[in-house]
């Protein structure tokens, strides 16, 4: 599978991602958690939420919309590689270390979800760190 095809994989796994979101509440029974929350606290969980989402249908639609050109060498698609990379590991890093294993320890779906995420997490690292390799590879 060429670069090409991993960074619309990538883009296509965020935008899923995104999209799952939406059962995020019903799933986690934000609802019932958020009510205990002051209004102001309660508007921000939900806003800062959406806005989750919105970044990963963006990054998503960028990987998948224009993988030929974040593959091409450029100072731009370098750029936009170079936060990728600096964003998903700094996410990768934040599920290794700052979930407390309790919260998914003995419990199956917890954990598979947390193995799931990691290496989802790892692939995307992955991928755009190897177009960004590639790139400042062929540049020397």
């Amino acid at each position: 599978m060429s670069l090409v095809h991993h960074l619309q994989l990538a883009g296509a796994g965020l935008i899923l991602l995104a999209l799952l979101h939406a059962a995020f509440p019903r799933r986690f029974h934000w609802k019932e958690d958020t009510a205990r929350l002051s209004p102001l606290n309660r508007q921000i969980f939900f806003v800062h939420s959406f806005f989750i989402a919105l970044t990963l249908i963006l990054f998503g639609v960028l990987s998948f919309v224009i993988a030929a050109s974040l593959a091409a060498p450029s100072t731009v698609s370098r750029t936009v590689l170079a936060g990728f990379v600096v964003f998903w590991l700094l996410r990768l890093l934040a599920q290794l270390f700052v979930y407390d294993a309790s919260l998914w320890r003995g419990n199956r779906f917890n954990t598979t979800m947390h193995v799931l995420f990691a290496a989802f997490w790892t692939y995307l690292v992955s991928v755009y760190g190897a177009a960004l390799w590639m790139q400042t590879a062929a540049r020397a």
